[in-house]
């Protein structure tokens, strides 16, 4: 039996970023063979990824990464926002979100794509740090936009470090003018769909369903008003109108500038940028939003593990 020294610990935890103890009983189990006990911590690794999947994952990061002309964003999900503050985590996504790039955004290959300097995949990573850091993780969702001619601008919202935070988005702009001009205003309008959460670019890419429950909704409650229907259609054309002043981009008040809505501040841009721009896209993640969040009862937890003992 090989004698377990510090040293041999120190080696393999370095190695692997698993805990100390963990660490020991590899070597034990392994006869102080680094390699065998690095397979060993792998293998209990992911046997703990299994058995955490099931908790709901709903923290984490939105990691953005933008390069000139094409830019990426991800989000990458853990338990507690505690662990969003961890530098592995944080490294982790960051990586993540250079792959991202790398394969233009596109989920299925991002997961399946080799984690920069290890001989995992994506998606192998994230499972391993699950047993490394000890919380259900996971690569809940990829992006990325790009142009031919001009930018693609990024903001992070609440951001804990570069690139990181709460909320990413992305807004491509296509232009021959100064870039970075038009870097700025992109950064504007990125502030602005952070603040506002707009559903589509413009008016005809707004999901037909959004707009015919919205239309059925307005129509019950114009007819409450019992006016004629050749009333209560204007009504209703009005209202409608409204609705997508609030939830199309290009329609909306621009937040920096309420007088004008985006797409006349893009024409205001044009003439400090030295060139027509058009707004051909945007990407806009927020942390955990559609994850229904489990509702802990803090009380029934502790009288539960009082009663376990």
């Amino acid at each position: 039996m090989a004698t377990i020294t510090a040293g041999l610990i120190k080696e393999l935890r370095d190695k692997t970023g698993a805990g100390m103890m963990d660490c020991k009983a590899a070597l034990q189990e392994n006869d102080g063979d680094i390699e065998a006990s690095s397979d060993w911590l792998r293998t209990k690794g992911i046997a703990k990824a299994d058995k955490k999947s099931s908790r709901i994952a709903a923290e984490g990061l939105v990691g953005v990464i933008s390069d000139g002309n094409k830019a990426a964003l991800v989000e990458v999900n853990s338990e507690t926002d505690f662990v969003a503050r961890n530098d592995d985590f944080q490294a982790m996504v960051r990586t993540v979100a250079k792959t991202a790039n790398q394969v233009d955004g596109d989920f299925d290959n991002l997961s399946a794509a080799n984690f920069e300097g290890s001989d995992q995949t994506v998606a192998e990573f994230i499972k391993e740090m699950v047993g490394t850091i000890g919380e259900n993780m996971s690569l809940r969702r990829s992006g990325a936009l790009s142009v031919e001619k001009g930018v693609v601008a990024s903001y992070v919202h609440n951001a804990i470090a570069d690139g990181l935070g709460k909320i990413g988005v992305l807004v491509a702009l296509e232009s021959d003018g100064d870039a970075g001009k038009l870097e700025a205003i992109g950064k504007q309008i990125a502030m602005h769909v952070a603040a506002t959460s707009p559903l589509s670019l413009n008016k005809e890419e707004l999901d037909a369903d959004v707009v015919a429950k919205e239309r059925a909704v307005l129509v019950e409650q114009a007819k409450e008003s019992g006016k004629p229907d050749n009333i209560i259609e204007k009504m209703v054309d009005g209202r409608m109108h409204k609705f997508f002043q609030e939830v199309v981009l290009l329609s909306q008040s621009f937040v920096i500038n309420p007088d004008l809505t985006i797409e006349k501040a893009l024409k205001e841009a044009e003439d400090s940028v030295g060139a027509p721009i058009k707004l051909v896209a945007f990407e806009r993640f927020a942390l955990g939003e559609g994850i229904e969040k489990k509702e802990e009862d803090f009380a029934a937890e502790v009288a539960a593990a009082v009663g376990s003992n």
